[in-house]
């Protein structure tokens, strides 16, 4: 008799893949009489009624959740290509290409009516149960933490081989590689550089996370003190802030439902920047009396708190802070453009100074930096990429002829130290170039000019509620320009800026696709740059766009 014994059919059990020990174990699932049947009619149900429910008020409100109806027919060829096929390689072609259909599933997503009914009530069942979602954590006593930057305290150390390895060939994942080739590019020139990773929160604040936490001393990524070695070791002067940010009392030293440090707290990081910025370099004497501070209150929801997509009178409250702005004379304090310190920061230069991201104006790090020194300052900054946003618009600058590194003899640059382990720390050469025309459209100083042209190519657009940050600005090519208003646009292409995303909401221009018909009120970006140029931005990957002089867009009402 061949019957097979317990320890063999363990073994050949263990020989099994996932896949077999899943259908073994599915195929002899016993139901309930009724209960298979209920199932199967229950999961039709839900996925048919999901796309019904769009089409009803996508005929209700076309302008809130866009045509639905016309992007699936858009996915259908017409019956002349389908007349067409005489064979298999021209039914391939007719079918949707994936971009079109990834570009549909992003719209649906981000427009879905069922969504935007059930996510509030989910997401405040979980913060209820002290859960929070894929892109926050709920802490202690009503804390909030942005989960990138948990995971990045947590994780692995940056600096391993096989972390950087994993991130992929198109990445370039070496921090200490990128500083010290901007470094070295500097010095060419004569300029220092001053490098400050901002602490994200749960290194200043780990015992609001989890209780049972130590606070002395702060909380690293595994790699971070061989990274501050590295660069010591190369010559790179680096100011860390953490030793300054742990002296706060108990009332912490960052907002309780946003990513970013409280005015006080980065008050006192100014002032080490300053320091550290007169020991790095040989800088003017301070002009006395140049600058004075005015105190304000002000009220704003944390970054966090908006990602958890819970309105404050249901969730997390208003936080109040009191900043100080910086003055100049009876004006507010502004970026100089021939000061001898450039500052490159991200979010953490931009809070209390933006006023965009809804906690004042005037009051931020650049400002304080500045007042600090008794010097002005120029600044470039951006919400978010710290790793690479602000050199890249640096190196375009250079790009278009604008010497933005003349007369500089230091640069300070401000990142969110959460970018050591996700940022693409890319090499950029810092190479002043001709001013030339791009055989793009310029428009006119002074001028708002209305255009009508076919967009030929958008750059990316974040889905509401995945990044830290209410308001974006998307780049957009727009090609066969016509005009009434200026002859020189007859037939050229123009690359402007335009909202994509409002306090969470998309705009109507985050839809825009290729080869779509739009009509715009353009004005020279430089004009408002000041205003816009730190808004969290997304770039098309176009060499003739960079070299191009940009606009600034406004869609005209059809």
């Amino acid at each position: 008799m061949n019957e097979k014994t317990p320890a063999k059919e363990e073994r050949v059990r263990a020989r099994a893949t996932r896949e077999e020990q899943a259908a073994a174990e599915l195929g002899v699932t016993e139901f309930a009489p009724g209960v298979r049947a209920a199932l199967v009619w229950f999961f039709l149900v839900t996925i048919v009624a999901v796309p019904v429910a769009q089409l009803v008020a996508a005929r209700r409100e076309p302008e809130r959740v866009g045509d639905f109806g016309e992007a699936l027919r858009g996915l259908v060829p017409d019956a002349g290509a389908v007349a067409a096929v005489s064979g298999v390689g021209d039914v391939v072609r007719l079918l949707p290409e994936a971009g079109q259909l990834k570009a549909i599933e992003e719209d649906w997503e981000r427009d879905s009516v069922v969504g935007e009914a059930l996510l509030p009530r989910v997401q405040r069942w979980l913060l209820e149960s002290g859960q929070g979602n894929e892109k926050a954590y709920v802490g202690r006593d009503g804390w909030l933490f942005y989960r990138a930057d948990v995971e990045y305290v947590t994780g692995r150390g940056f600096l391993e081989e096989e972390v950087m390895r994993r991130r992929g060939k198109d990445v370039q994942a070496d921090p200490v590689r990128a500083i010290v080739d901007f470094r070295d590019q500097l010095a060419g020139r004569g300029i220092g550089l001053l490098v400050v990773p901002a602490p994200v929160k749960p290194t200043i604040h780990p015992e609001r996370f989890a209780g049972g936490v130590e606070r002395a001393g702060g909380m690293q990524n595994a790699s971070f003190g061989e990274f501050v070695r590295r660069l010591g070791a190369a010559g790179v002067v680096v100011y860390d802030p953490v030793a300054e940010l742990m002296k706060e009392g108990g009332g912490g030293a960052y907002l309780k439902t946003d990513t970013h440090w409280l005015p006080g707290a980065m008050e006192r990081v100014a002032e080490g920047m300053a320091a550290a910025a007169r020991a790095a370099v040989e800088l003017p004497g301070a002009e006395a009396g140049r600058f004075r501070t005015v105190s304000k209150t002000v009220r704003g929801s944390g970054d966090i708190a908006q990602m958890l997509k819970v309105r404050p009178e249901r969730g997390y409250p208003e936080e109040e802070v009191e900043i100080r702005q910086v003055m100049e004379g009876s004006e507010m304090w502004r970026s100089r453009e021939d000061a001898a310190v450039l500052l490159l920061g991200d979010s953490f230069a931009n809070i209390y100074s933006l006023g965009a991201m809804g906690w004042g104006e005037s009051a931020g790090l650049a400002e304080h930096f500045s007042e600090r020194l008794g010097l002005p300052v120029d600044v470039i900054s951006r919400n978010d990429e710290g790793s690479h946003a602000t050199r890249e618009m640096l190196v375009q600058e250079l790009g278009r002829g604008r010497d933005r590194l003349a007369g500089k003899r230091l640069v300070v640059w401000e990142f969110a130290a959460r970018e050591l382990a996700s940022g693409d720390w890319k090499l950029l050469p810092l190479e002043v170039g001709e001013r030339r025309d791009a055989g793009m459209y310029t428009v006119p100083g002074g001028r708002v000019v209305r255009v009508r042209g076919a967009v030929r190519a958008v750059s990316a657009v974040p889905r509401p509620g995945s990044v830290p940050y209410k308001d974006h600005i998307m780049s957009v090519r727009v090609t066969d320009v016509e005009s009434a208003d200026d002859a020189e646009a007859r037939g050229k292409d123009v690359i402007v800026f335009v909202w994509s995303m409002r306090d969470q909401v998309p705009t109507a221009a985050a839809k825009w696709r290729e080869g779509e018909v739009v009509e715009l009120q353009v004005r020279p970006w430089g004009e408002v740059s000041g205003e816009y140029e730190a808004i969290n931005r997304s770039e098309l990957d176009d060499e003739e766009a960079m070299l191009a002089d940009p606009a600034w867009a406004v869609a005209e009402e059809k």
